[in-house]
C-alpha cells in the first residue's frame, strides 16, 4: 500500500501508518538567516494511521482533537494542480537554471542567504551557484529548484512527514511532507507527487492545502509543539 495523506472534508489530514512523523527546526546562522535544518523530535505513532491538526486550534497539536468543528477555517483547497513545470517561472544563468513557483512560498527564508537565491544564479561563479542549489534544496515547500544541462537537482529526502519549527520567529510552521508522498485531497483529486511540498497548519492559508507563510501572522500558531 503506497504512502498516503487523505484530507478530510472540513477535517485535518489523515496520515497512512507507514509514515514516520518528526519536528524539523530551521537554524539560523550568526545573522539570523536561515542556514539549516535540525532535527528535533520523532513521535511514537506506533505503526498506525494518525490525523494532524488542519485548523490550528488543537489543544493536542500537531494531533487533532476535533476543535476543527467549532472554529471557522479554510477547508477548501483553493491551491492550482497545474504541474509545477507548467506553472513555475525560469530564471536563467550561465551555470544553471532557477524555477520558481512563488504561490508555494512557505517563509522559511534559506533563500536569503548572500545575494539570494534569484541573484546568485545569474552569476557565472560556482561558489554562488553552489550557494543557489543549497538555497533551493533547503526550500521546504518546493517553491525554488536548480536545474543543471536538463536535470532537476532534488535533495535526497526520504518519505516521512515533519513540523516546521521557526524558532527565530517564535513560531510553529507548516507540515513538510518530504519524498514523494501521495497528496489527496477531500474530492478524491489528486495533487501532484513532488519531493518536498508544505502543507498548511494553521487554517488561514489562501492557497490550501498549501502553506503560504500566514502562519506567521497567527496568534494560535506561536510557540511550539
Amino acid at each position: 500500500m503506497s504512502k498516503k495523506i487523505k484530507i478530510l472534508a472540513k477535517g485535518p489530514y489523515l496520515v497512512s501508518a507507514d509514515i514516520p512523523l518528526k519536528k524539523n527546526s530551521i537554524r539560523p546562522g550568526d545573522d539570523g538567516i536561515s542556514e539549516s535544518w535540525m532535527e528535533d523530535k520523532t513521535y511514537d505513532t506506533a505503526g498506525k494511521a494518525y490525523s494532524l491538526c488542519r485548523c490550528g486550534r488543537s489543544v493536542k497539536k500537531p494531533f487533532c482533537d476535533g476543535a476543527h468543528t467549532a472554529v471557522k477555517f479554510n477547508a477548501s483547497e483553493t491551491a492550482d494542480n497545474r504541474p509545477y513545470d507548467e506553472t513555475a517561472v525560469i530564471y536563467e544563468g550561465p551555470r544553471g537554471n532557477l524555477m520558481d513557483r512563488e504561490d508555494l512560498c512557505a517563509v522559511a527564508r534559506f533563500c536569503d542567504e548572500g545575494l539570494q537565491a534569484w541573484n546568485l544564479i545569474k552569476t557565472n561563479s560556482e561558489k554562488n551557484f553552489k550557494l543557489a542549489v543549497k538555497e533551493a534544496c533547503n526550500c521546504p515547500a518546493g517553491r525554488l529548484t536548480v536545474v543543471k544541462y536538463g536535470k532537476k537537482i532534488e535533495p535526497d529526502l526520504p518519505q516521512e512527514i515533519a513540523l516546521i519549527e521557526d524558532p527565530a520567529k517564535k513560531h510553529r510552521g507548516p507540515i513538510w511532507v518530504k519524498g514523494g508522498i501521495e497528496i489527496e485531497g477531500a474530492s478524491g483529486v489528486k495533487y501532484e507527487k513532488r519531493n518536498r511540498v508544505t502543507l498548511c497548519r494553521c487554517g488561514n492559508s489562501s492557497n490550501t492545502p498549501f502553506c503560504d507563510g500566514t502562519h506567521l501572522a497567527c496568534p494560535h500558531m506561536k510557540g511550539e509543539d
